[in-house]
């Protein structure tokens, strides 16, 4: 991925507090077998707000992608979600779009640590020991695909076309 051109404005007024520390960003990058990108991101050095997102250049047509993670080499398997985008952990977790999800590129491997994250925290916030005790098996598949020890399904569907699973294991349906 190379980094073509970078813009950035400091001092923006923070739309949630309201003080002139917002930092907007734009990067335009080529992402292979993808196309160009603009990342956008803006992070408040005040509140600690950030948002983040990816738009294409060339427009694509809605679409989704399913991943058959079943090794450890797909673990470097390239990741492209827009903040419009919902990703699926089928029988396990969603993540979906709204007002604070955020575009990012990653690979297998960081979008499951992401929603490694995301299952700690629901498992530290509950009381409800059946709950925990969910969340804690969950954490240990997610383990064990990332070992390469375990399979799951990805799929990432985006009615914007701004997401995509960059792979020949990847199956694309438009939507």
């Amino acid at each position: 991925m190379s980094e073509d051109k970078i813009e950035t404005m400091s001092g923006q007024v923070c739309p949630m507090c309201n003080t002139k520390n917002m930092t907007l960003m734009e990067q335009e990058t080529e992402i292979p077998y993808f196309g160009i990108v603009y990342m956008f991101s803006m992070t408040c050095t005040n509140c600690k707000y950030h948002k983040a997102d990816i738009e294409c250049k060339e427009k694509h047509e809605p679409a989704k992608y399913t991943l058959d993670v079943t090794s450890e080499e797909d673990m470097k398997i390239r990741v492209v979600k827009s903040a419009e985008a919902t990703v699926k952990i089928p029988h396990m977790i969603t993540m979906e779009p709204g007002t604070t999800a955020t575009g990012f590129i990653t690979n297998v491997e960081g979008l499951l640590r992401r929603f490694k994250i995301i299952i700690e925290q629901a498992k530290e916030n509950s009381e409800d020991k059946s709950e925990q005790k969910k969340a804690k098996n969950m954490l240990k598949k997610l383990q064990k695909v990332m070992w390469g020890q375990d399979k799951l399904k990805i799929i990432i569907e985006d009615k914007t076309g701004n997401s995509s699973i960059i792979s020949e294991k990847a199956l694309k349906k438009n939507i």
